[in-house]
């Protein structure tokens, strides 16, 4: 296990390095010069970072889950079910419509309308469900402390 933390670290560092490199290189050459050139490159940096880090948490998380409980992916197999049937329902209730009128600016497509609105039903659902564990949560803590 030693070696896959020095392993770890040294990615890290050399990630940390490339960054710091990408910035200062942005900062030297003007984050508006060249068509906004740096701002794209560090756009697409972070982009391949937060996508490696996804990637690394998915991958040693499932790896880590079966091997200290095989059931666990099972588990992991439903809550993914139960994800996708709200993205699914999420989409289904999507009205994808026009909602203004559009002046001088190039108009949606009614499928970029329906994503959109699509990810505003996803993020109504995620915030009524974090209000209701609150309470949920607020309330089972005042039962299990009156005993």
């Amino acid at each position: 296990m030693k070696n896959y933390n020095k392993l770890f670290k040294l990615v890290m560092w050399v990630l940390v390095v490339i960054s710091v490199v990408l910035l200062v290189w942005g900062f030297l050459t003007g984050f508006e010069a060249n068509d906004g050139r740096a701002v794209n490159v560090l756009l697409y940096w972070a982009y391949a970072i937060l996508g490696l880090a996804i990637l690394a948490v998915v991958v040693f998380g499932l790896i880590i889950s079966a091997k200290n409980d095989p059931k666990s992916l099972v588990r992991l197999g439903v809550g993914l079910l139960v994800i996708a049937a709200v993205c699914f329902i999420a989409y289904l209730i999507a009205p994808g419509k026009m909602p203004l009128q559009w002046t001088n600016a190039k108009l949606p497509t009614a499928s970029e309308l329906k994503l959109t609105d699509t990810i505003l039903n996803l993020t109504y659902f995620t915030g009524a469900l974090s209000i209701i564990a609150i309470i949920f949560g607020e309330i089972m803590m005042a039962i299990r402390n009156k005993k």
